[in-house]
């Protein structure tokens, strides 16, 4: 484990939120579960693991962080979930340590004293910022172990290469074959770039190749105001990435669009 039982515990003193709850490490045999307490469990994780997202998301902004670190740091949280448990390992304090670390991978570097108070001030709107006492020590040595369980959890290999260079790519490319006025009629870039934001409160970002969840983000944003592009020999997505198919792309656009199923049951 990252760290201590005491500091696991001095991690919800400081943060506790209504919404947690201390998640121990099983040491029992796992029971069987019938197929409906199965997809409970996964439709419980989905909703945590968006919480989460939305709470990096949102504290990155607070933190000053550029867009990139921010994807950078939702995706390490969903590398690190693909092969861990959220029974054993506590989702914010991962969050907290993805943060972090994304800082450092994507050269803006934060201070673990502005990560620690501007999350506390999150989960406690209005708090003050917290004393530098034994608690706030054991709580940034948590956040510091965890970092190094994530480095392990991934074989340090914490670099990614995201979607936006392929997005913006895209849209100058389509920009630069669609009807001037229409382009500017239709919020097609604002569109696509907000889709491909809200991507990242699920682990699409981990599960597709770059280039296929910006193509993605970007079919769906003209279809989103009924733009078609001119016809040609070839699709016109093939012209852009030609080894996806029409296929590849609803499959990710059904993903995309259960996110936002997802943000209504988590409000």
């Amino acid at each position: 484990m990252y760290s201590s039982a005491s500091n696991t515990l001095t991690f919800y003193t400081l943060i506790g939120n209504e919404d947690m709850e201390v998640k121990p490490k099983h040491t029992s045999s796992p029971t069987m579960k019938t197929p409906n307490e199965a997809e409970s469990d996964t439709s419980a994780d989905m909703k945590t693991h968006f919480r989460v997202c939305r709470f990096i998301m949102e504290t990155g902004v607070k933190l000053g962080m550029r867009s990139i670190p921010v994807a950078t740091a939702c995706a390490l949280y969903h590398r690190f979930y693909q092969s861990a448990s959220l029974q054993v390992y506590e989702p914010y304090l991962v969050a907290m340590s993805a943060i972090y670390l994304a800082g450092k991978v994507e050269e803006q570097h934060l201070r673990t004293r502005d990560i620690i108070n501007v999350c506390h001030r999150y989960l406690h709107a209005g708090s003050e910022p917290l004393d530098l006492d034994s608690e706030f020590w054991e709580l940034r040595d948590s956040v510091v172990q965890c970092e190094l369980l994530i480095l392990r959890q991934l074989n340090f290999q914490v670099s990614f290469h995201h979607p936006h260079e392929y997005l913006l790519h895209y849209l100058l490319s389509v920009k630069g074959i669609m009807n001037r006025h229409a382009w500017c009629r239709t919020p097609i870039s604002e569109t696509a770039w907000a889709l491909l934001k809200d991507s990242y409160h699920g682990p699409l970002c981990v599960r597709h190749p770059p280039q296929h969840l910006a193509l993605a983000v970007l079919y769906l944003s003209l279809q989103s105001y009924g733009v078609e592009l001119p016809a040609g020999a070839v699709e016109w997505w093939q012209v852009f990435c030609e080894e996806i198919t029409k296929a590849e792309i609803e499959s990710i656009i059904t993903d995309v669009l259960q996110l936002y199923d997802m943000e209504a049951k988590c409000t």
